[in-house]
Protein backbone atom coordinates (compact mmCIF):
# COMPACT_ATOMS: atom_id res chain seq x y z
CA UNK A 1 0.00 0.00 0.00
CA UNK A 2 1.30 3.46 -0.93
CA UNK A 3 1.55 6.21 1.67
CA UNK A 4 0.44 9.80 1.05
CA UNK A 5 0.80 12.89 3.22
CA UNK A 6 -1.44 15.90 2.59
CA UNK A 7 -0.44 19.27 4.03
CA UNK A 8 -3.87 20.76 4.67
CA UNK A 9 -6.47 18.37 3.32
CA UNK A 10 -9.69 20.11 4.39
CA UNK A 11 -10.01 22.96 1.86
CA UNK A 12 -12.24 23.24 -1.22
CA UNK A 13 -9.92 21.26 -3.47
CA UNK A 14 -8.28 18.97 -0.93
CA UNK A 15 -11.52 17.87 0.76
CA UNK A 16 -12.68 16.14 -2.41
CA UNK A 17 -9.27 14.55 -2.95
CA UNK A 18 -9.16 13.38 0.67
CA UNK A 19 -12.60 11.80 0.29
CA UNK A 20 -11.57 10.02 -2.91
CA UNK A 21 -8.27 8.72 -1.50
CA UNK A 22 -10.00 7.58 1.72
CA UNK A 23 -11.99 5.09 -0.39
CA UNK A 24 -8.97 3.91 -2.38
CA UNK A 25 -7.55 0.64 -0.97
CA UNK A 26 -4.24 1.34 -2.67
CA UNK A 27 -3.44 4.37 -0.50
CA UNK A 28 -2.89 5.05 3.18
CA UNK A 29 -3.53 8.76 3.78
CA UNK A 30 -2.28 11.05 6.54
CA UNK A 31 -3.27 14.71 6.93
CA UNK A 32 -0.87 17.21 8.47
CA UNK A 33 -2.78 20.23 9.73
CA UNK A 34 -3.85 22.05 12.88
CA UNK A 35 -6.90 19.84 13.36
CA UNK A 36 -9.46 22.63 13.21
CA UNK A 37 -11.71 20.55 10.91
CA UNK A 38 -11.05 17.10 12.36
CA UNK A 39 -14.76 16.31 12.50
CA UNK A 40 -14.90 16.51 8.69
CA UNK A 41 -12.08 14.02 8.07
CA UNK A 42 -13.25 10.65 6.68
CA UNK A 43 -12.86 7.53 8.78
CA UNK A 44 -9.59 5.70 8.25
CA UNK A 45 -7.58 8.84 7.47
CA UNK A 46 -4.74 9.42 9.92
CA UNK A 47 -4.02 12.90 11.27
CA UNK A 48 -0.90 14.60 12.55
CA UNK A 49 -1.78 17.84 14.30
CA UNK A 50 0.88 20.47 13.72
CA UNK A 51 1.36 23.91 12.25
CA UNK A 52 3.39 23.45 9.06
CA UNK A 53 4.90 26.90 9.70
CA UNK A 54 6.66 25.43 12.76
CA UNK A 55 9.29 23.60 10.76
CA UNK A 56 11.21 22.22 13.74
CA UNK A 57 8.08 20.73 15.34
CA UNK A 58 6.96 19.20 12.05
CA UNK A 59 10.41 17.72 11.47
CA UNK A 60 10.26 16.05 14.88
CA UNK A 61 6.77 14.63 14.33
CA UNK A 62 7.67 13.25 10.89
CA UNK A 63 11.06 11.86 11.91
CA UNK A 64 11.79 8.51 10.28
CA UNK A 65 8.74 8.58 8.01
CA UNK A 66 8.88 8.04 4.26
CA UNK A 67 6.16 8.83 1.72
CA UNK A 68 5.24 7.81 -1.78
CA UNK A 69 3.52 11.16 -2.29
CA UNK A 70 3.45 14.45 -0.38
CA UNK A 71 0.89 17.07 -1.47
CA UNK A 72 0.96 20.70 -0.31
CA UNK A 73 -2.40 22.46 -0.66
CA UNK A 74 -1.51 25.59 1.35
CA UNK A 75 1.78 26.78 -0.10
CA UNK A 76 1.48 30.33 -1.44
CA UNK A 77 4.94 31.90 -1.01
CA UNK A 78 8.45 30.78 -2.08
CA UNK A 79 9.57 30.55 1.55
CA UNK A 80 6.87 27.95 2.17
CA UNK A 81 7.93 25.64 -0.65
CA UNK A 82 11.57 26.11 0.34
CA UNK A 83 10.56 24.83 3.79
CA UNK A 84 8.81 21.84 2.19
CA UNK A 85 11.92 21.08 0.16
CA UNK A 86 13.99 21.01 3.34
CA UNK A 87 11.45 18.78 5.11
CA UNK A 88 10.81 16.26 2.33
CA UNK A 89 13.89 15.99 0.08
CA UNK A 90 15.00 12.39 0.14
CA UNK A 91 11.81 11.41 1.99
CA UNK A 92 9.19 11.24 -0.75
CA UNK A 93 8.98 9.72 -4.20
CA UNK A 94 6.75 12.60 -5.35
CA UNK A 95 5.99 16.12 -4.13
CA UNK A 96 2.82 17.65 -5.59
CA UNK A 97 2.39 21.42 -5.46
CA UNK A 98 -0.88 23.26 -6.05
CA UNK A 99 -0.10 26.30 -8.18
CA UNK A 100 -2.74 28.26 -10.11
CA UNK A 101 -3.93 28.71 -13.68
CA UNK A 102 -4.01 32.44 -12.92
CA UNK A 103 -0.23 32.25 -13.33
CA UNK A 104 -0.65 31.99 -17.10
CA UNK A 105 0.06 35.06 -19.20
CA UNK A 106 -2.33 37.97 -18.70
CA UNK A 107 -3.53 39.31 -21.01
CA UNK A 108 -3.07 36.06 -22.96
CA UNK A 109 -1.70 36.10 -26.49
CA UNK A 110 -4.19 33.32 -27.17
CA UNK A 111 -7.23 32.15 -25.19
CA UNK A 112 -6.19 28.53 -25.79
CA UNK A 113 -4.18 27.48 -22.74
CA UNK A 114 -1.79 24.55 -22.46
CA UNK A 115 0.91 23.81 -19.91
CA UNK A 116 3.39 25.45 -22.30
CA UNK A 117 1.63 28.82 -22.14
CA UNK A 118 3.93 31.52 -20.75
CA UNK A 119 3.66 32.24 -17.00
CA UNK A 120 3.31 35.99 -16.52
CA UNK A 121 0.75 37.99 -14.55
CA UNK A 122 1.61 41.65 -13.88
CA UNK A 123 -1.83 42.29 -12.34
CA UNK A 124 -1.90 39.88 -9.39
CA UNK A 125 0.75 39.40 -6.69
CA UNK A 126 -0.86 36.06 -5.73
CA UNK A 127 -0.14 34.69 -9.20
CA UNK A 128 3.41 36.03 -9.28
CA UNK A 129 4.11 34.30 -5.96
CA UNK A 130 2.82 31.02 -7.42
CA UNK A 131 5.11 31.51 -10.44
CA UNK A 132 8.07 32.03 -8.09
CA UNK A 133 7.16 28.86 -6.16
CA UNK A 134 7.09 26.87 -9.39
CA UNK A 135 10.44 28.35 -10.39
CA UNK A 136 12.07 27.25 -7.15
CA UNK A 137 10.65 23.72 -7.29
CA UNK A 138 11.51 23.08 -10.93
CA UNK A 139 14.97 24.46 -10.21
CA UNK A 140 15.42 21.82 -7.51
CA UNK A 141 14.12 19.18 -9.94
CA UNK A 142 16.74 20.14 -12.51
CA UNK A 143 19.57 20.57 -9.99
CA UNK A 144 19.07 17.52 -7.77
CA UNK A 145 16.08 15.54 -8.98
CA UNK A 146 13.61 16.74 -6.35
CA UNK A 147 10.50 14.83 -7.56
CA UNK A 148 8.06 17.70 -8.09
CA UNK A 149 4.72 17.62 -9.91
CA UNK A 150 2.99 20.98 -10.30
CA UNK A 151 -0.80 21.22 -10.59
CA UNK A 152 -2.50 24.32 -11.98
CA UNK A 153 -6.21 24.44 -11.11
CA UNK A 154 -8.44 27.16 -12.45
CA UNK A 155 -11.74 28.10 -10.74
CA UNK A 156 -12.58 25.02 -8.64
CA UNK A 157 -15.68 24.99 -6.41
CA UNK A 158 -17.39 22.65 -3.98
CA UNK A 159 -20.42 22.55 -1.70
CA UNK A 160 -19.69 25.55 0.52
CA UNK A 161 -19.49 28.48 -1.89
CA UNK A 162 -20.99 29.44 -5.26
CA UNK A 163 -18.39 30.82 -7.72
CA UNK A 164 -19.13 34.33 -9.02
CA UNK A 165 -16.96 36.99 -10.61
CA UNK A 166 -17.85 40.07 -8.53
CA UNK A 167 -18.35 39.78 -4.77
CA UNK A 168 -17.37 41.48 -1.55
CA UNK A 169 -14.96 40.58 1.23
CA UNK A 170 -17.33 38.05 2.83
CA UNK A 171 -17.79 35.75 -0.13
CA UNK A 172 -20.50 35.11 -2.67
CA UNK A 173 -23.62 34.71 -0.52
CA UNK A 174 -24.65 38.36 -0.87
CA UNK A 175 -24.74 37.93 -4.66
CA UNK A 176 -27.18 35.05 -4.22
CA UNK A 177 -29.16 37.15 -1.73
CA UNK A 178 -29.48 39.90 -4.34
CA UNK A 179 -30.82 37.36 -6.82
CA UNK A 180 -33.35 36.11 -4.27
CA UNK A 181 -34.38 39.70 -3.50
CA UNK A 182 -34.90 40.48 -7.19
CA UNK A 183 -32.05 43.00 -7.27
CA UNK A 184 -29.73 43.52 -10.25
CA UNK A 185 -26.48 41.59 -10.05
CA UNK A 186 -23.21 43.10 -11.26
CA UNK A 187 -21.45 41.00 -13.91
CA UNK A 188 -18.05 42.17 -15.09
CA UNK A 189 -17.59 43.11 -18.74
CA UNK A 190 -20.39 42.39 -21.17
CA UNK A 191 -21.03 38.95 -19.70
CA UNK A 192 -19.78 37.26 -22.87
CA UNK A 193 -16.20 36.41 -21.91
CA UNK A 194 -15.77 32.67 -21.43
CA UNK A 195 -14.74 30.94 -18.23
CA UNK A 196 -14.20 27.42 -16.90
CA UNK A 197 -15.59 26.21 -13.59
CA UNK A 198 -14.54 22.81 -12.23
CA UNK A 199 -16.35 20.86 -9.53
CA UNK A 200 -13.93 19.60 -6.89
CA UNK A 201 -15.05 15.99 -7.41
CA UNK A 202 -13.92 16.19 -11.05
CA UNK A 203 -10.65 17.84 -10.04
CA UNK A 204 -10.03 15.04 -7.54
CA UNK A 205 -10.39 12.42 -10.29
CA UNK A 206 -7.54 13.93 -12.29
CA UNK A 207 -5.37 14.68 -9.26
CA UNK A 208 -5.52 11.16 -7.85
CA UNK A 209 -4.64 9.79 -11.27
CA UNK A 210 -1.35 11.72 -11.10
CA UNK A 211 -0.49 10.63 -7.56
CA UNK A 212 2.27 8.05 -7.58
CA UNK A 213 2.56 8.31 -11.35
CA UNK A 214 6.26 8.36 -12.29
CA UNK A 215 5.50 9.99 -15.63
CA UNK A 216 4.20 13.05 -13.76
CA UNK A 217 7.56 13.80 -12.11
CA UNK A 218 9.16 17.02 -13.32
CA UNK A 219 5.97 18.08 -15.11
CA UNK A 220 3.12 20.59 -14.73
CA UNK A 221 -0.53 19.76 -15.37
CA UNK A 222 -3.69 21.79 -15.51
CA UNK A 223 -6.85 20.08 -14.27
CA UNK A 224 -10.09 21.74 -15.33
CA UNK A 225 -13.52 20.93 -16.68
CA UNK A 226 -13.92 20.64 -20.45
CA UNK A 227 -17.05 22.81 -20.22
CA UNK A 228 -16.72 26.51 -20.99
CA UNK A 229 -19.48 29.03 -20.23
CA UNK A 230 -19.95 32.76 -20.54
CA UNK A 231 -20.30 34.74 -17.33
CA UNK A 232 -23.92 35.46 -18.23
CA UNK A 233 -24.53 31.71 -18.55
CA UNK A 234 -22.82 31.11 -15.21
CA UNK A 235 -25.05 33.62 -13.43
CA UNK A 236 -28.14 32.31 -15.20
CA UNK A 237 -27.36 28.80 -13.95
CA UNK A 238 -27.02 30.14 -10.39
CA UNK A 239 -30.34 31.97 -10.65
CA UNK A 240 -31.99 28.83 -12.05
CA UNK A 241 -30.67 26.83 -9.09
CA UNK A 242 -32.23 29.41 -6.77
CA UNK A 243 -35.50 29.29 -8.71
CA UNK A 244 -35.45 33.00 -9.60
CA UNK A 245 -34.91 35.17 -12.64
CA UNK A 246 -31.60 36.93 -13.26
CA UNK A 247 -31.29 40.70 -13.58
CA UNK A 248 -27.77 41.17 -14.98
CA UNK A 249 -26.04 44.54 -14.77
CA UNK A 250 -22.86 44.70 -16.84
CA UNK A 251 -19.96 46.91 -15.74
CA UNK A 252 -16.47 47.07 -17.28
CA UNK A 253 -13.83 45.30 -15.19
CA UNK A 254 -11.50 48.31 -15.34
CA UNK A 255 -14.30 50.52 -14.02
CA UNK A 256 -15.04 48.11 -11.17
CA UNK A 257 -11.39 48.12 -10.16
CA UNK A 258 -11.19 51.92 -10.29
CA UNK A 259 -14.48 52.42 -8.43
CA UNK A 260 -13.27 50.65 -5.29
CA UNK A 261 -13.17 50.01 -2.40
CA UNK A 262 -12.73 46.41 -3.54
CA UNK A 263 -9.55 45.28 -5.26
CA UNK A 264 -10.66 43.71 -8.53
CA UNK A 265 -7.36 44.27 -10.30
CA UNK A 266 -5.98 40.81 -9.64
CA UNK A 267 -9.14 38.74 -9.54
CA UNK A 268 -10.76 40.34 -12.59
CA UNK A 269 -8.22 42.11 -14.81
CA UNK A 270 -5.58 39.55 -13.89
CA UNK A 271 -7.87 36.55 -14.17
CA UNK A 272 -11.66 36.27 -14.57
CA UNK A 273 -12.13 39.05 -17.14
CA UNK A 274 -10.09 37.11 -19.70
CA UNK A 275 -11.49 34.34 -21.87
CA UNK A 276 -9.48 31.15 -21.31
CA UNK A 277 -10.01 27.76 -22.97
CA UNK A 278 -8.04 24.98 -21.31
CA UNK A 279 -6.58 22.04 -23.20
CA UNK A 280 -6.38 19.02 -20.84
CA UNK A 281 -4.80 16.66 -23.37
CA UNK A 282 -1.60 16.29 -21.35
CA UNK A 283 -3.51 15.18 -18.26
CA UNK A 284 -5.63 12.74 -20.25
CA UNK A 285 -2.55 11.08 -21.73
CA UNK A 286 -1.38 10.12 -18.23
CA UNK A 287 -4.78 9.43 -16.68
CA UNK A 288 -6.63 7.05 -19.04
CA UNK A 289 -10.37 7.57 -19.10
CA UNK A 290 -10.12 10.96 -17.42
CA UNK A 291 -13.23 13.03 -18.01
CA UNK A 292 -15.20 15.55 -16.00
CA UNK A 293 -18.74 14.47 -15.26
CA UNK A 294 -20.25 17.41 -13.35
CA UNK A 295 -21.61 20.12 -15.67
CA UNK A 296 -21.96 23.46 -13.91
CA UNK A 297 -25.75 23.51 -14.10
CA UNK A 298 -25.76 20.27 -12.09
CA UNK A 299 -22.89 21.15 -9.76
CA UNK A 300 -24.26 24.57 -8.82
CA UNK A 301 -27.65 23.05 -7.92
CA UNK A 302 -25.82 20.76 -5.52
CA UNK A 303 -23.89 23.70 -4.06
CA UNK A 304 -26.93 25.96 -3.73
CA UNK A 305 -28.92 23.20 -2.02
CA UNK A 306 -26.09 22.66 0.48
CA UNK A 307 -25.75 26.37 1.27
CA UNK A 308 -29.51 26.85 1.70
CA UNK A 309 -29.51 23.91 4.13
CA UNK A 310 -26.61 25.41 6.17
CA UNK A 311 -27.44 28.90 7.47
CA UNK A 312 -23.92 29.33 8.82
CA UNK A 313 -22.72 29.60 5.21
CA UNK A 314 -25.16 32.41 4.44
CA UNK A 315 -22.84 35.21 5.51
CA UNK A 316 -24.42 38.62 4.85
CA UNK A 317 -22.33 41.45 3.43
CA UNK A 318 -24.38 44.65 3.79
CA UNK A 319 -21.45 46.86 2.79
CA UNK A 320 -21.07 45.09 -0.54
CA UNK A 321 -24.82 45.13 -1.09
CA UNK A 322 -24.98 48.89 -0.48
CA UNK A 323 -21.96 49.44 -2.74
CA UNK A 324 -23.67 47.58 -5.58
CA UNK A 325 -26.81 49.69 -5.12
CA UNK A 326 -24.83 52.95 -5.12
CA UNK A 327 -22.77 52.00 -8.16
CA UNK A 328 -25.77 50.94 -10.20
CA UNK A 329 -27.70 54.06 -9.17
CA UNK A 330 -24.86 56.38 -10.17
CA UNK A 331 -24.34 54.67 -13.52
CA UNK A 332 -28.04 54.86 -14.26
CA UNK A 333 -28.12 58.57 -13.41
CA UNK A 334 -25.15 59.25 -15.68
CA UNK A 335 -26.86 57.30 -18.44
CA UNK A 336 -30.06 59.33 -17.97
CA UNK A 337 -28.10 62.60 -18.04
CA UNK A 338 -26.35 61.63 -21.26
CA UNK A 339 -29.62 60.66 -22.90
CA UNK A 340 -31.22 63.93 -21.76
CA UNK A 341 -28.43 65.95 -23.39
CA UNK A 342 -28.98 64.16 -26.67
Amino acid sequence: MKKALFIGGTGTISTAITARIANDPGWELTLLNRGSHSDEVPAGVRQIHADIADEADVARKLEGMQWDCVCDFIGFEPAQVERDWRLFRGRTAQYMYISSASAYQKPPQSPYITEQTLLENPFWAYSRAKIACEGFLFGKWREEGFPVTVIRPSHTYGDRSVPVGVHGDKGSWQVLRRMLDGKPVIIHGDGCSQWTLTHNSDFARGFVGLMGNPQAIGEAFQITSDETLTWDQIHEAIADALGVGLKPYHVASEFLDAAGPYDFRGGLIGDKARTVLFDNAKLKRLVPGMKTGMPFAQGVRKTVAYILAHPELQVPDPDFDAWCDRLIDKLERVKAEMLAKD
